[in-house]
């Protein structure tokens, strides 16, 4: 069986992953090189964790995540996720903290209540003054997507898939299985599967009535001094609470402190805006006073523009048609399910029963 893999971002290169360790003759192809430092795979770390709130599906689907990323460890013979924990504040009752714990008591998973003032003597860049509570669980850390792109990259070049790095796709045709390239050049497959996160609708705009692409950016800032060693050994941060959607990824394994926003983008085509604008990461920073104390003694080190697709619920989305599957994931919780993505789209392509991979992914149940 030949498989086509439109594009290599944390999707793409576990389902090229997946599909080689079934035997499967594997064509990956790239835009940019691999990583992309454009792709929304292509920053520098990324969140697992368990809390899910609402979306009960996905809470309960993150067992297989970590399986799947342990499998790939052994693969690549290096784990390259740092378990940090994770913490949520609440800023106000209802807000995201809120749900998200509520979430993870109803399904009986472990954690660490705190009052204001317990959470700031643990984590003392928090202004208890602040908050409403804080939570922590250790079932969380932080994955480096920069290393486990660059490893994957190896590892498929060494099992004999076909890696087509700085090579655009032009057109794809479901009916007949075929990949147009840029320069006019035809290939064909058994399947092909489009994974090319913001730049799908580039390539099967039909999905625009599913997906919208928004631009956005994070910002990684530098600590005062004496709260440097508080952030180098803290954890992921959820949610700061409040009404920001607001996260945080601390400085590990040679990543920065990353701060991003989820009121922080706008409705964008992947290529657009991809520079910082005058400014911005200030604007990204101040979003987090509060919940931090002290926020305009952070600097700011960088801004990194980033491109996501969206689905209205902010689930996955699968669609197949012919001898085609798009598979995109929603905003940037879909890293953390990378690898048992890949898997799953492995299992759907081989079987033919591409429904099934479609009902997982979307974790309705």
């Amino acid at each position: 069986m030949k498989v086509i893999v439109v594009g290599a971002g944390v999707s793409g290169f576990s389902a090229a992953w997946a599909l080689v360790k079934k035997g499967v003759e594997v064509t990956l192809i790239e835009q940019g090189p691999i990583p992309n430092p454009l792709s929304a795979s292509g920053d520098q770390h990324r969140i697992i964790r368990r809390a899910y709130g609402g979306q009960g599906g996905y809470q309960r689907r993150i067992g297989d995540a970590y399986a799947a990323w342990d499998a790939m460890w052994d693969d690549l013979a290096e784990k390259h996720l740092v378990d940090t924990g994770f913490l949520l504040l609440s800023q106000v009752q209802g807000d995201d903290g809120d749900t998200y714990l509520q979430g993870l008591k109803d399904g009986g998973y472990p954690v660490d209540e705190m009052t204001p003032e317990e959470t700031a003597t643990r984590f003392p860049f928090v202004d208890p003054e602040t908050i409403r509570f804080g939570a922590f669980s250790s079932e969380g850390g932080v994955l480096l997507c920069q290393k486990i792109a660059t490893g994957m990259r190896d590892w498929l070049t060494n099992s004999g898939a076909t890696l087509l790095e700085n090579t655009r796709v032009s057109a794809v045709n479901a009916e007949r299985g075929e990949v147009t390239l840029e320069e006019g050049t035809t290939l064909s497959a058994d399947h092909v599967v489009v994974t090319a996160g913001a730049w799908t609708l580039g390539l099967l705009p039909s999905l625009s009535s599913d997906l919208t692409t928004y631009r956005t950016a994070v910002a990684y800032l530098t600590p005062p001094e004496d709260l440097r060693a508080a952030w180098e050994n803290g954890p992921t941060i959820l949610d700061v609470g409040g009404t920001v959607d607001g996260y945080v990824l601390p400085p590990v394994a040679g990543t920065g402190l990353k701060v991003g926003a989820g009121v922080h983008k706008r409705v964008s085509g992947p290529n657009e805006g991809r520079d910082p604008e005058d400014g911005e990461g200030i604007t990204i920073r101040n979003l987090f006073g509060p919940p931090f104390a002290r926020i305009e003694e952070y600097g700011v080190a960088d801004v990194v523009t980033c491109a996501y697709t969206f689905t209205r619920d902010e689930h996955f989305f699968v669609k197949s048609e012919g001898k085609l599957t798009a598979v995109s994931a929603c905003s940037g919780h879909g890293y953390k399910f990378g690898a048992v993505v890949g898997q799953k789209i492995a299992e759907g392509v081989t079987s033919g029963d591409l429904g099934k991979t479609r009902i997982w992914l979307e974790a309705r149940d």
